[in-house]
């Protein structure tokens, strides 16, 4: 099975670099277009399944990218993004050093208060990429965000820590890797 993982197109709070955790906030026209010029990189490769993050800007960019309406995205809580808590929507550049120091080194420092742990979006990736390597399918892919993509990412490349915290994922991005009876392998890595 391949597992394609993309992260969501822009959105306007992207844009604004305002940290973007559970806010539903949909694609911006430089997002939709992101997502279309990723559907094409991709060429003809049909999805068996094009799964989601319940928010909308993750759903929008499924259905482009897998080619599919929206109604057959199938939608699963365990690859929304992370809670920012009370950060939520505040400017990278003005986080404080708890959070900054967090964000760029989760191995180092934990979450600060209000804040979900790398330990959470660990645990709900793996518990959802578990249950997808126990489909049948030969191509699938996920549309979910920058924070549980790390930690998916994680997941299928093996890491200890459960985390592929560097590079962060750019809109857009498909990682795509490969998992056998439980093997994985990263594919691709394809980007703008």
């Amino acid at each position: 099975m391949k597992i394609w993982i993309t992260r969501h197109g822009q959105t306007r709070y992207n844009k604004l670099k305002l940290m973007q955790g559970l806010t539903d906030e949909p694609l911006n026209e430089t997002g939709i277009a992101q997502a279309q010029a990723a559907r094409q990189r991709i060429g003809d490769v049909k999805f068996d399944a094009v799964y989601a993050s319940p928010l909308d800007r993750a759903i929008v960019t499924g259905s482009i990218i897998g080619g599919v309406p929206r109604e057959e995205v199938i939608v699963d809580p365990r690859i929304i993004e992370a809670d920012f808590g009370k950060y939520e929507l505040h400017k990278y550049t003005g986080l404080g050093p708890r959070m900054s120091l967090f964000w760029a080194l989760p191995e180092v420092f934990p979450a600060p208060p209000t804040v979900e742990s790398i330990a959470s979006l660990v645990e709900r990736s793996q518990s959802f990429l578990k249950e997808l390597e126990q489909k049948d399918y030969e191509n699938v892919l996920v549309a979910c965000h920058g924070g549980i993509m790390r930690a998916l990412s994680g997941y299928m490349m093996d890491r200890k820590n459960g985390i592929c915290w560097r590079p962060k994922p750019h809109n857009c991005e498909i990682r795509v890797f490969e998992s056998i009876d439980g093997v994985h392998r990263m594919v691709e890595d394809i980007k703008e």
